[in-house]
């Protein structure tokens, strides 16, 4: 089977190799497995991720290409395979002009563009809540998607309650049921706090006050309380004015961490200072005693989406696995590194989110100029210790999403599952490796038709909330 990929006069890195695009949306049945999927195993993984129609006008950052999903659906030892686009009102209005109408972040916003400055890409991430599959993108609103099948139904608005944009990491409260999502923006209000109920009802939207606006990829919660961060990535139209980059690192502010409980708002939040950082991804967050505890993936400083050669900390773009420890009773902060190997895309048993768990999964970052990952990491926290799982030479995987095991009385019991690109072969499998044995080779590899490019963020969802979803 052929795959399509777009040429452009000068190839920029993220439309080259395995960032380049795939143009065919197929569905293939009865894939090749090396190995023996488990049989307890059933259920869909599904990645989102960007991939761009059209060549783009002006310079390409990764972040810009339209929205795709691989889904691979497992059942009964099989698997099927199935790519689609996430077709949002940009993706349309670009398909039926056969070009593309936007430009990306790393050209000066269009203000002047007849459909708005900015598309809705949804190529960020994933959720399932409340019987609905939402594909994200951070900038707006929640496209809703049909399983297993992967077709856009449309913008999901919450009956037209949602005010604000929709986080590319919202969380969802595995006891109660309770989604927790948030939205940034250069206008104030410039944080907007939402909770949804466990049946799909948006409860509250409030705002929270921060001094500036600054890009907040992501948040945590733990049982009682949500952590907001408020990091020293900034956004600043008069900087963009001036002709300079309208999101900047700034190093002489400090990281600031906003605590509030649960179902509160601006008037009990409180905050704590750290040290100058960002924090794309975190890991989880729990309560421990007086503390509350957030394990995420910090850098010293970063010079994403900010074109630039130069970078004043040689070591500020790489992300380790940092742990913080905010002293609810004395005010105190206590900010600890945990690993000092570059490490990205975290993620925990999701049915133990927010809660303290004694395992954690990163990707394992190649030291290449590109964020290629060649392994997947088992932390566990309770002696400090780690094993990696390595994809192998010239074999470059995603985020690895926990899948865990039906009636399982342990926290790993359970499968890693991502997808892999062998360069050598120029072919895509996905692999699912035993979380409680991870050293060890994949248990099965399922060999996709299609070259899968890189992407983002994948979930997996059960046979039980396939058969919810509507």
């Amino acid at each position: 089977m052929t795959t399509h990929t777009i040429s452009t006069p000068a190839v920029e890195p993220y439309l080259d190799g395995n960032f380049a695009p795939v143009r065919q949306e197929i569905t293939t049945d009865s894939l090749q497995v090396i190995g023996q999927l488990p049989p307890e195993l059933a259920g869909m993984f599904v990645r989102n991720g960007p991939n761009p129609q059209w060549p783009p006008i002006g310079k390409y950052h990764w972040f810009d290409g339209d929205g795709m999903l691989h889904g691979v659906h497992i059942s009964e030892g099989k698997a099927t395979y199935r790519n689609r686009y996430v077709q949002t009102r940009g993706w349309k209005i670009e398909n039926e002009a056969g070009k593309a109408i936007w430009s990306g972040f790393m050209e000066p916003p269009q203000m002047d563009n007849p459909y708005g400055p900015y598309k809705n890409t949804g190529n960020t991430a994933l959720i399932w809540h409340a019987g609905k599959f939402l594909a994200l993108n951070e900038g707006s609103v929640p496209h809703s998607i049909t399983l297993p099948e992967l077709d856009t139904i449309g913008e999901y608005t919450y009956n037209g309650k949602l005010v604000s944009a929709f986080t590319a990491h919202p969380k969802v409260d595995p006891v109660t049921g309770e989604m927790m999502f948030f939205g940034y923006s250069p206008a104030p209000p410039y944080l907007q706090y939402s909770r949804v109920s466990a049946t799909g009802e948006l409860l509250t939207t409030v705002p929270i006050e921060i001094p500036v606006p600054v890009m907040m990829h992501d948040f945590a919660i733990t049982e009682n309380y949500t952590i907001f961060m408020d990091l020293p990535l900034t956004l600043s139209a008069e900087r963009l004015y001036r002709g300079e980059p309208m999101l900047m690192f700034e190093s002489d502010r400090p990281s600031r961490f906003g605590i509030v409980p649960r179902s509160g708002n601006n008037s009990n939040i409180r905050w704590f200072e750290s040290s100058p950082c960002y924090v794309f991804h975190t890991l989880n967050a729990y309560e421990e005693g007086d503390e509350v505890v957030l394990i995420g993936c910090r850098m010293s400083s970063t010079t994403v989406l900010v074109d630039t050669d130069s970078q004043a900390d040689p070591d500020g773009n790489i992300p380790r696995l940092h742990q913080w420890r905010f002293n609810l009773k004395t005010g105190t902060v206590r900010e600890q590194q945990l690993d000092d190997v570059a490490a990205e895309f975290p993620r925990v048993n999701e049915n133990l989110l927010g809660r303290q768990t004694r395992y954690g999964y990163t990707g394992k970052l190649a030291n290449t100029p590109l964020p290629l990952f060649e392994g997947v990491i088992k932390y566990d926290f309770s002696n400090g210790k780690s094993q990696t799982y390595e994809f192998g030479k010239g074999r470059y995987g995603g985020e690895a999403v926990f899948a865990p095991r039906p009636g399982a009385t342990t926290e790993d019991d359970g499968w890693l599952i991502t997808f892999v690109y062998d360069e050598s072969s120029e072919t895509s499998e996905l692999i699912v490796v035993n979380a409680q044995d991870i050293t060890a080779e994949p248990v099965a590899r399922v060999i996709i038709p299609q070259r899968v490019p890189y992407g983002f963020h994948g979930t997996w969802i059960s046979e039980e909330q396939l058969a919810g979803n509507y």
